[in-house]
């Protein structure tokens, strides 16, 4: 019973690793909606998809898609 408990604890830790480590891969948010992502590349692809009247963010500017 013991042991079970533990393996329990030990999951639930886990996937709250897990889960911090999704939310600290999320580099560039979008200035506008505040959509996170992963890649330059895509990022500045949904930035010029989505918002295409909005100034293009300077981290962007550079970037090739």
């Amino acid at each position: 019973m013991v042991l079970i408990k533990c393996m329990i604890h030990s999951q639930k830790g886990a996937a709250a690793d897990q889960k911090t480590a999704a939310k600290a891969a999320l580099v560039h948010t979008c200035p506008v909606c505040r959509v996170s992502s992963i890649d330059t590349k895509i990022f500045k692809q949904y930035f010029e998809s989505e918002h295409p009247k909005s100034p293009m963010v300077p981290v962007l500017v550079d970037a090739q898609a």
